[in-house]
């Protein structure tokens, strides 16, 4: 699902974009575009050259540039020189590259994207369903992971109330609520599933999906009763939730008499669990 902060990719290549209700805008992080656009290993020297040639040209570019904080590859949040659609069309027009015209193909596809969802969000859905499924996952597995995805923008909303809302925060109460329920860490549990960069949930059986998500609600809950103001308390706060889910964890295995933590990753989900369900009812 998008989210006001997030990761767009072009030729597999990030543009760190934020979102802005009020004007309905994408904002683009103008280093990111270009270094997209010209591979340069410095596109930060490359975009101060760029604003002293385009004032020379006699382009105001000050009054349309917007600095935004967004995340940088050490988990902090920067101030960003960024730009809109409109903007970045006119920067891209002295930017000599070969990517420019598919470029701004994909520049109104995302703004595009995003108004649609905006007047119907289950277009967000649609999309990930169809993603899932071009993945090979079945309709079953997605349904439930779609959920999470709900279940997750909840808690995140509630962290960020709770004044938690760096992504390194947030990495740190993922790992504890993961810890607290499963008996690993997120690292612990990747390994387990023999898993580098790729995301822990989109590798998740739908039985540990469930568990994952009844401690991410719980935590949820648990946050709004209790209103945590910083780390230290949301930490406790996410080792509660993460406990129930725990529980629940271990009553299961107790029916089946085998881990439900498992190595099993996207290789293995196309065969459903069915067959657990269907032992922990006869057991009842």
């Amino acid at each position: 699902m998008d989210v006001p902060n997030a990761i767009k990719l072009f030729e597999n290549k990030k543009i760190r974009v934020q979102w802005n209700e009020k004007d309905e805008k994408w904002y683009f992080s103008i280093v990111d575009v270009i270094q997209v656009l010209t591979d340069s290993s410095i596109p930060r020297r490359y975009w101060s050259d760029l604003k002293i040639n385009l004032k020379e040209e006699g382009f105001e570019l000050y009054d349309k540039i917007v600095q935004l904080k967004l995340l940088s590859s050490d988990g902090k949040k920067y101030d960003t020189d960024c730009a809109d659609t409109e903007l970045l069309l006119r920067l891209i027009q002295s930017i000599p590259s070969k990517k420019a015209e598919p470029f701004k193909i994909w520049l109104a596809k995302v703004g595009n994207d995003r108004i649609n969802e905006t007047y119907d969000p289950e277009l967000t859905f649609d999309r990930a369903m169809k993603t899932y499924l071009q993945k090979g996952y079945s309709k079953e597995w997605i349904n439930q992971r779609l959920k999470t995805i709900e279940v997750r923008k909840d808690l995140t909303d509630e962290w960020n109330r709770s004044g938690v809302d760096k992504e390194s925060d947030y990495a740190i109460l993922t790992n504890d609520i993961t810890k607290a329920w499963s008996g690993k860490t997120v690292q612990e549990y990747k390994r387990l599933k023999n898993l580098k960069k790729e995301n822990l949930r989109d590798n998740m059986t739908n039985i540990e999906l469930i568990l994952n998500m009844l401690a991410e609600a719980t935590t949820t809950e648990i946050s709004k009763k209790e209103n945590p103001t910083n780390l230290p308390d949301s930490r406790i706060v996410a080792r509660r939730g993460g406990s129930v889910a725990g529980n629940t964890r271990k009553d299961i295995e107790n029916q089946l008499q085998r881990s439900v933590v498992t190595s099993k990753n996207a290789k293995d989900i196309k065969e459903l669990e069915d067959k657990d369900i269907k032992k922990i009812e006869k057991k009842h």
